[in-house]
């Protein structure tokens, strides 16, 4: 497995290790044993299918219900963005992006901290992701991904986007809880 680093403490891109022969390929998408430099504990799976173009996000659940995140792509891809909410943190309000595929296989590791969105590039992708604390609706919070202060470069500039997404609130009027 290779670990990269990112701009933000805490947070991973992992490529796990593929073997692949004739009939295909195989591989780990989590092992607890090798995964501990997470410092996470998962309770909760979800994957979400898009279309092309479909903007997902910014999405984080607030104290005591902030959840870490391991998240890949099964099927198509996505531009994968996470914003740092952290306020003592020197990166906070910046944003990181990777391009994650069923190709690439990476993973991308979101602590608790972060808001975390996604457009996927092909139709019909499969999203998935791990969760350390389950779906609290309460405490759900959505930062508007095209506003203007964060300038989040989605590649696409034509998008499908929920309305509870788009009414997300804007980060100039946002007060982190991290």
């Amino acid at each position: 497995m290779k670990i990269e680093k990112t701009i933000f403490a805490d947070v991973y891109v992992i490529t796990p290790k593929i073997f692949k022969d004739e009939r295909g390929f195989f591989m780990e998408t989590f092992n607890a044993e090798k995964y501990t430099f997470l410092n996470a504990s998962f309770v909760q799976d979800n994957q979400s299918k898009s279309k092309k173009n479909v903007l997902r996000g910014l999405h984080f659940q607030k104290p005591p219900y902030a959840q870490d995140k391991l998240v890949s792509v099964v099927r198509g891809a996505v531009l994968d963005v996470i914003v740092d909410l952290r306020k003592d943190q020197p990166t906070y309000g910046k944003y990181f992006a990777v391009k994650l595929t069923a190709k690439n296989k990476k993973q991308l590791f979101v602590p608790k901290g972060f808001a975390h969105g996604f457009i996927s590039l092909k139709k019909n992708t499969i999203f998935s992701y791990k969760c350390s604390n389950y779906y609290h609706a309460k405490s759900e919070v959505s930062i508007n991904p095209l506003d203007k202060t964060l300038n989040i470069n989605w590649i696409n500039k034509e998008f499908v986007i929920s309305e509870k997404d788009q009414k997300g609130i804007d980060f100039k009027n946002f007060k982190s809880p991290f």
